[in-house]
């Protein structure tokens, strides 16, 4: 059983975290999704839903099932990076996750990666498939992945597995502090090289995956890990 002062601090925990979920077309897995993800917070927890120009019903359901302090924005499509930095400028919680509003990740282990943060302050915490067994059903992705990580881990010095997950905590400032510019699917590597080129630690901890097929909606190509590549690149030859 948890004692009333556990209780409060997991609500004083809550009250320090913003939850970005960029938005594209997910109406398949939106009534799934959100439950867990208010069910994984309390209700001090921002969550900031960023539509980016759906064509079908998600802004719909988004409207329908978010809470009153929820906040749904709507914009024009621009690309999940340009979601994020959207949802970005309505922060106002000390830190950030980013959440995909698919079911590949499991909303509940946001608490680890908070509670890693809390203990350490200033650094990046990302949640990596690979210090964990997980399914795979694209070789091809999981190879894109690493070696995009084993690139960044080569331009930079510093071992990073998981350079390509959503699950990316930062502090709010530090997050701010990295003048993202990307729109597309690069903003994960423009965020992990950006990091490591400024000196910010990053922490891993090892999250559960649950993969969906190309069929159940899944995004990302090849096009998306060149677009990755010369991101990393530019930012360490300090072209952004």
């Amino acid at each position: 059983m948890m004692d009333d002062a556990s209780r409060f601090s997991l609500f004083v925990d809550s009250l320090r975290l913003a939850i970005i979920v960029p938005v594209y077309n997910e109406e398949r897995t939106l009534a799934a999704i959100m439950p867990r993800i208010f069910a994984a917070c309390d209700e001090g927890t921002e969550v900031i839903f960023v539509d980016d120009g759906s064509k079908d019903g998600s802004l719909e359901i988004l409207r329908r099932l978010a809470r009153p302090q929820d906040q749904v924005i709507t914009k024009p499509n621009g690309g999940k990076g340009d979601a994020i930095r959207t949802g970005l400028q309505h922060v106002h919680a000390p830190f950030v996750v980013i959440q995909d509003a698919d079911m590949e990740y499991d909303p509940a282990e946001i608490r680890t990666l908070l509670s890693t943060a809390l203990a350490s302050p200033r650094s990046a915490v990302f949640g990596s498939r690979f210090l964990k067994y997980n399914p795979c059903l694209y070789r091809r992705f999981l190879w894109g992945n690493k070696v995009l990580s084993a690139m960044l881990s080569l331009l930079f010095f510093r071992r990073v597995t998981d350079s390509y997950t959503c699950y990316k905590l930062l502090p709010a400032e530090v997050f701010r502090s990295l003048a993202l510019r990307s729109t597309g699917f690069e903003m994960e590597a423009e965020i992990s090289a950006k990091c490591l080129k400024r000196g910010i630690r990053i922490i891993e901890v090892p999250i559960s995956y649950h993969p969906r097929t190309l069929e159940e909606g899944k995004k990302i190509n090849i096009h998306d890990a060149w677009k990755g590549l010369l991101m990393m690149l530019k930012v360490r030859l300090g072209l952004l």
